[in-house]
């Protein structure tokens, strides 16, 4: 394990927002969707995102997540990704989303 610096971690953007609308993704390599994720006064972006193992299209909708908003975008197929959305593999490889526990406002930065 590599340290950082927490002026490293603070450059981070984590930010929670919810999600819009999710498409199916036929062309990524993996199986994914593509989700419209809003967050707040930061605007709405787009993420593409490996979690169809556990979540079907309707779960998702109007889910909050904790997502990476600062990346540069990301190519994937013919859509462009904006945001990394966050989770944690299970003992299988697929993802789990990161959870917020109780409704925050969109936007709001990890704490």
């Amino acid at each position: 394990m590599q340290s950082i610096s927490w002026d490293d971690f603070e450059k981070v953007e984590l930010r929670v927002g919810t999600i819009l609308e999710v498409l199916d993704f036929p062309k990524a390599k993996k199986p994914a969707y593509k989700l419209k994720i809003d967050f707040g006064s930061l605007g709405i972006k787009w993420s593409s995102a490996q979690i169809t193992k556990h979540y079907t299209k309707d779960s998702l909708t109007g889910r909050q997540v904790v997502a990476v908003i600062n990346f540069p975008e990301k190519q994937i197929a013919d859509f462009m990704s904006q945001c990394l959305v966050t989770g944690f593999a299970d003992a299988n490889g697929d993802i789990v989303l990161t959870a917020v526990d109780k409704p925050v406002p969109n936007g709001t930065k990890i704490a």
